[in-house]
């Protein structure tokens, strides 16, 4: 079986999504490999949680729980759409962010 078949990566194409530290655990598993599906993935969720973490840092300064609620929603609906995308092996960006996520990433995996 191919190693860049779509079926070998979706493993570690949601690990990837779970934490941080799954990031970083796809990423390293994904260097002997090189599968296309993981990598892009890795990508994804990399740019989703330091956005995440950027963000969270702004919006704790503020005392508001409908802005908290909105922030963890709208974050909520993203991982939740990069693991549909990686559970059914689509290359599915992240609607908005993706493609800039793809670009400044460009040099993790393939």
């Amino acid at each position: 079986m191919n190693a860049n078949a779509p079926e070998n990566g979706k493993t570690l194409a949601v690990v990837a999504y779970i934490t941080i530290i799954g990031v970083l655990i796809a990423f390293f598993m994904n260097q002997e490999k090189q599968n296309k599906l993981t990598a892009f993935h890795v990508r994804q969720s990399l740019g989703l949680w330091l956005l995440y973490f950027i963000l969270g840092y702004v919006i704790s300064g503020f005392d508001s729980w409908m802005l908290t609620y909105s922030f963890w929603i709208f974050f909520a609906v993203l991982f939740v759409y990069g693991i549909l995308g990686a559970v059914s092996g689509k290359l599915n960006s992240i609607p908005i962010l993706g493609d800039v996520f793809q670009k400044i990433f460009k040099s993790l995996g393939n």
